[in-house]
């Protein structure tokens, strides 16, 4: 992917670092400057830019950026920094309800996690697209979620080699799933992909990622930190878990606001397999998965359950956003809009 724009002090060094391939020792010393003004690093684009193209170098790499970048020291540094702060952030403002706290037998905690999942009570971003969204918004919708989508399944992919036994099992089964079964044209992301051509979007991977507010950077990359570290395992777990249990309902709301702008079975077909498919891994990520990982290891337990409450936390900000920002008669995306960046 190419390397995205700076949005603020702190990004344009580490970017120009990045593309210069120098790297400055002082960029974990301005990370520190950087993240100590920042109240809400979630909706900070200096630092969401940063970290995303820190953790791009993970993924399928930055044109332009040396490939032997990806373990620096100092960006490394740079990049604990951030981490530190918005975990630190993220736990403060993520709470688990007391009456939710289940006790570690794999049938509570998945019962624990349908019930945490099933309380959520944010503004519905998929009911607003079956029933409101214009076709802008709806072209709007899938530029945001392109940044994650096209790379659909990798963040919790990161956990396989942490997990043992039935947990690590039930994982593959999902991922399976996820990468279209061994075939690369049923891969979540190529359908996604599908999706975004109909509407006549390019899905080169990360191509919007100059559009996206930080918000969005900001959820992709909370699941990436609790991908990377193995002490954050039962994070993304329990990340996972909430995720598919808020999937299918929501997908099927996606399509029909698709289907009411008169596109046809071609550009739903991502959303419909996600109806069926997450139906079932709802269920192999609560039971199997988070259930099964808290039976072999109890002391994660309160993990798995903060993964879940921190995706609901943070993709309840996303869409409140996406609908804020329509509701009021405005672009979602950042600086000029999808029609006049030429992006639609």
């Amino acid at each position: 992917m190419r390397a995205p724009a700076p949005r603020g002090p702190f990004s344009d060094r580490l970017l120009t670092a990045l593309t210069s391939g120098t790297v400055d020792p002082a960029l974990s010393d301005l990370a520190l400057r950087a993240v100590a003004a920042s109240p809400d690093l979630a909706t900070d684009e200096d630092v969401q830019v940063a970290l995303t193209a820190l953790y791009e170098l993970h993924y399928q790499g930055l044109e332009g950026v040396d490939d032997g970048l990806e373990w620096h020291p100092d960006l490394l540094r740079a990049r604990a920094v951030i981490e530190a702060e918005f975990e630190a952030q993220l736990r403060a403002a993520v709470a688990v309800p007391d009456d939710l706290r289940p006790e570690p037998e794999q049938q509570s905690v998945a019962a624990a996690l349908f019930a945490l999942t099933s309380r959520d009570s944010g503004p519905s971003l998929s009911g607003y697209v079956a029933k409101k969204a214009t076709d802008e918004q709806l072209h709007e919708l899938l530029i945001n979620r392109s940044i994650y989508q096209l790379k659909e399944a990798d963040p919790h992919t990161w956990a396989i080699p942490r997990l043992l036994g039935e947990p690590k099992a039930a994982l593959v089964e999902i991922q399976a799933d996820e990468y279209g079964g061994g075939r690369p044209e049923r891969m979540h992301a190529a359908l996604f992909a599908r999706t975004m051509r109909g509407l006549g979007l390019d899905d080169s991977y990360g191509h919007y990622i100059d559009l996206v507010p930080a918000i969005t950077l900001a959820s992709v990359n909370m699941m990436t930190m609790f991908g990377l570290h193995r002490r954050l395992r039962g994070c993304i777990v329990g990340h996972l878990a909430a995720f598919e249990m808020t999937s299918s309902q929501p997908n099927r709301l996606y399509g029909n606001g698709f289907r009411r702008h008169g596109y046809d079975a071609d550009v739903t077909w991502y959303f419909d397999e996600h109806v069926e498919a997450d139906a079932v891994h709802e269920q192999i990520a609560g039971r199997d998965l988070a259930g099964g990982l808290v039976a072999q290891q109890p002391a994660l337990l309160d993990e798995v359950m903060f993964g879940a409450a921190a995706c609901l936390h943070i993709d309840g900000r996303v869409g409140a956003h996406l609908i804020d920002r329509w509701s009021a008669g405005e672009s979602a995306l950042i600086g000029a809009g999808a029609r006049s960046t030429g992006a639609v």
